[in-house]
């Protein structure tokens, strides 16, 4: 297996919208291409995003590269993203249960419940 990390700043927007967008838009596409393996988005503080992207060939997880900077281009022009970084390699340990793949949709309705209580303490 092999891994694409993609380091991105924000210029404009929420990172809650952002992650929105890629939850319901990008993530679904690119898990579409072959060799999927995996894709995380992750809010790393102080507007900046990282995303991995886990393919079966090398190949692949090079061309979710391409596939993403497309979709920022296309899709994400709002947020003024822009690409500060690309790394990856061969994927030599890994772990993942089936709770974590349902932890990770939980940011949804764990940010929604805070800003909800924020809005009504103002």
């Amino acid at each position: 297996m092999y891994a694409s990390v993609r380091h991105y700043k924000m210029g404009a927007g929420s990172i809650d919208s952002l992650m929105h967008r890629v939850d319901e838009e990008f993530a679904p596409a690119i898990s579409q291409e072959p060799g999927f393996v995996a894709y995380v988005a992750l809010d790393t503080g102080d507007a900046t995003v990282e995303t991995v992207s886990i393919f079966h060939d090398e190949a692949a997880a090079d061309a979710s590269n391409d596939l993403a900077a497309d979709y920022v281009r296309e899709n994400l022009g709002e947020f003024g993203l822009t690409l500060t970084g690309v790394s990856g390699g061969e994927v030599f340990v890994s772990r993942v249960t089936a709770e974590a793949l349902d932890d990770a949709h939980r940011w949804r309705s764990d940010r929604a419940r805070r800003r909800a209580l924020s809005a009504t303490a103002a």
